[in-house]
C-alpha cells in the first residue's frame, strides 16, 4: 500500500485500511507471537527482502533490540544515504521518513505507522510562513528537520537539535527565520548574538512538558548525578543543565564522561540504550517524558512492514527536489555537539 505524505494530515480511508490490516493479522493469530518469534521473523526477513531497518532512540527497546541502525534524527539521515539496501523500513515519526525518502527518492521508504506523526511538525502552516518570507525577504529560512517536507522545499538549509547553532552561524545573512521549534530557537539565540533570529511559535510536547522541578527533586535524590538535557526543553530547565545534547550527542557523552550517574532531561526511551551501552552507570529518566506518536510503532507492526514492504512513504517530485538541498546543506555542516 503507498501513502501520500506531503502534509501532517492523511486521508481517513488510508488510515481505516492500514487499521483493517492490522485487524485481520491479528485475528490471524498474528498477535498471540512472542517478541522473541517476531525478533527472530524480522532478522530473517531483513536478508530476504534487501531491507534495513533504521531506529529513533525514542522508540520503544523492543525495536530498540532489532534496529540496524539506532540513532537521532541527523544520524539516521546519514545512515539512509549510506546504505545499499533497495528498502528502508523507518521506526520514527513522519518527517523522519521523508526525510529518508528526500535523501533516496529511489528507494521504498516505509513508516509501519502512518499516524506516527510529530505534533511540532504541524505547527507550521506553509501559508503563514510563505507571508512571513515575504515580510522579511531578507532572511534565510532554517527549518528544524523536525518538520513537513513541504516546509522543509520552503526553507534554505536544515539543521538538528545537534548543529541548529552551528548552521545558523554559517549563514551569512544578518537575519534569519528559525522555525518551528521555539525553545530550540531560543537555545540557538544564546550563542548566536550577531544574527536577529524570528522564531517561529511552535513547540515538542514531550519536552516542554518537563518541568525544571522535576529535574531538581532527581538532583536532590540523585546529588552526584549530572544533568543532560535536550535543546527542545524549556530555557529555564536548560538553565539548571550540565550540558545540553542531542540524543546521540547524549549517548557519546555518557560513554566518555567518568561520571557514572545521569538525570536524562528527554524522551525516557532513550535511558534503555543508554543503560544497555553503559551497564556500570546510572541513568534517571523523567517517567512522564513519553512522546505518544513514538508509541504507535509497536514491533508487531515492524513485522508487518517487513512482510508487506508497506505502507510507503510517496512524496511529489517537486517536493522532493526542493526540500532535498537544505538537507543537503545540512548534512554538509555535520555535527556540532
Amino acid at each position: 500500500m503507498d501513502i501520500m505524505v506531503c502534509s501532517p494530515l492523511i486521508h481517513q480511508g488510508q488510515s481505516l485500511s492500514l487499521t483493517l490490516l492490522y485487524g485481520l493479522r491479528k485475528t490471524a493469530g498474528f498477535q498471540k507471537m512472542d517478541e522473541k518469534t517476531i525478533a527472530s521473523k524480522i532478522e530473517e526477513l531483513k536478508k530476504e527482502t534487501n531491507t534495513i531497518l533504521l531506529v529513533h532512540n525514542y522508540q520503544i527497546p523492543s525495536i530498540q533490540d532489532v534496529a540496524d541502525f539506532l540513532g537521532d534524527s541527523l544520524d539516521l539521515a546519514k545512515r539512509a544515504t549510506l546504505t545499499d539496501a533497495e528498502n528502508i523500513i523507518f521506526c520514527g515519526v513522519g518527517f523522519m521518513a521523508e526525510s529518508a525518502k528526500i535523501l533516496n527518492p529511489e528507494k521504498n521508504v516505509i513508516i509501519p505507522d502512518i499516524d506516527a506523526r510529530c505534533p511540532m511538525a504541524a505547527m507550521v502552516d506553509p501559508k503563514e510562513l510563505i507571508k512571513l518570507k515575504e515580510k522579511h525577504p531578507d532572511a534565510e529560512v532554517v527549518s528544524y528537520i523536525n518538520t513537513t517536507a513541504e516546509i522543509k522545499a520552503l526553507s534554505d538549509i536544515c539543521c538538528t537539535s545537534a548543529n541548529g547553532v552551528s548552521v545558523v552561524k554559517s549563514l551569512e545573512c544578518d537575519k534569519v527565520i528559525f522555525v518551528p521549534d521555539q525553545n530550540l530557537g531560543s537555545y540557538v539565540k544564546r550563542y548566536v548574538q550577531d544574527k536577529e533570529i524570528i522564531i517561529w511559535p511552535g513547540l515538542c510536547p514531550t519536552h516542554h512538558r518537563i518541568r525544571k522541578q522535576q529535574i531538581i527533586n532527581l538532583k536532590n535524590r540523585h546529588p552526584k548525578a549530572e544533568i543532560l538535557v535536550h535543546p527542545e526543553c524549556r530555557p529555564e530547565v536548560i538553565d539548571v543543565a550540565d550540558h545540553v545534547f542531542s540524543t546521540n550527542g547524549m549517548v557519546n557523552y555518557s560513554k566518555e564522561s567518568k561520571t557514572t550517574e545521569f538525570i536524562i532531561g528527554t524522551e525516557k526511551e532513550l535511558c534503555y540504550r543508554l543503560k544497555k551501552e553503559n551497564p556500570e552507570k546510572e541513568f534517571y529518566s523523567i517517567k512522564s517524558a513519553i512522546c505518544p506518536n513514538m508509541k504507535k510503532i509497536t514491533l508487531e507492526k515492524v513485522l508487518n512492514s517487513f512482510q508487506t514492504l508497506g505502507p510507503k512513504v510517496t512524496l511529489p517530485e517537486d517536493i522532493i527536489h526542493k526540500a532535498r538541498k537544505p538537507l543537503e546543506r545540512m548534512m554538509n555542516i555535520g555535527r556540532g555537539d
